[in-house]
């Protein structure tokens, strides 16, 4: 007996989302189509202003699309999505409260009993580096540290889905290139739905089993990509003609786009 097909962690059938504005109305989507199996890790990818983080902010909740159908984890999103973990371009740490501290202030909002999260927060922490730092304040941490942390907070109340909004955009190459396998890492560990927003090519190859590929606004899915490199994945993969091969025609599907950005507010 064949397996069943994994659920769908995400789905939009047509959504369109339209801003009124002083010079009149933006369409930001048209028409979007889009559905992520369970446990997927995906990568979107497009020109600026073409409505990927307006897209992040429909599967949570926190916007309503202007038309059209979103469900998040099986349920249609009328509202905020509890279920899930949200990582944004800044890190959004309270600088008053300790690294561990700012983990565990995803249980506290949540109400679930500290003790059992605080070990899960402090072997996360351990994971992605951050052992003997539990203690210390957002400003003694370095860039890279502090999204870590970040990533943490998000992923410490194991949701089954993760956004993730150009999480690594404020950090240097190397740190990036550090970041990616930490998040790897954490995502190995309980598999996770990720939607991650990214301008980087490589980054988007490097981390993904799909990249999909936006068109300008108003955005829709132009190219649906599967990656087909093995896990775990390494840097030095980089360098092989299948990962050349995926960025090659990534960049020339955003390629053909430049330049062609319709009029209005960025997004």
């Amino acid at each position: 007996m064949a397996a069943a097909a994994p659920s769908a962690s995400i789905r939009c059938r047509g959504v369109c989302l339209t801003y009124g504005g002083r010079r009149g109305a933006v369409e930001t989507l048209r028409q979007l189509d889009l559905e992520i199996p369970q446990g997927q890790f995906v990568c979107l990818v497009g020109p600026s202003g073409c409505g990927k983080s307006s897209l992040l902010g429909l599967v949570a909740g926190l916007r309503a699309a202007s038309s059209g159908v979103i469900e998040a984890l099986g349920r249609p999103v009328q509202e905020p999505v509890v279920d899930l973990g949200f990582v944004f371009q800044k890190d959004l740490l309270l600088p008053w409260r300790s690294t561990l501290e700012n983990v565990m202030l995803q249980a506290e909002v949540r109400g679930l009993t500290r003790e059992p999260f605080a070990r899960r927060a402090r072997d996360l922490l351990a994971m992605v580096g951050l052992s003997g730092f539990e203690d210390r304040l957002p400003h003694e941490l370095s860039g890279g540290m502090r999204q870590r942390c970040a990533i943490v907070r998000a992923l410490v109340h194991n949701p089954p889905l993760l956004l993730m909004d150009e999480p690594f955009a404020s950090v240097d190459a190397l740190t990036r290139d550090q970041l990616n396998l930490d998040l790897l890492a954490l995502w190995a560990e309980s598999h996770p739905t990720v939607l991650f927003v990214t301008h980087g090519i490589d980054e988007a190859v490097f981390l993904s089993d799909r990249v999909l590929v936006m068109s300008n606004r108003p955005g829709q899915i132009v190219a649906d990509l599967a990656i087909d490199l093995p896990r775990p994945r390494h840097p030095d993969m980089k360098d092989a003609p299948e990962f050349r091969a995926h960025a090659r025609e990534i960049r020339h599907l955003l390629g053909g786009m430049a330049g062609a950005t319709t009029p209005g507010t960025s997004l």
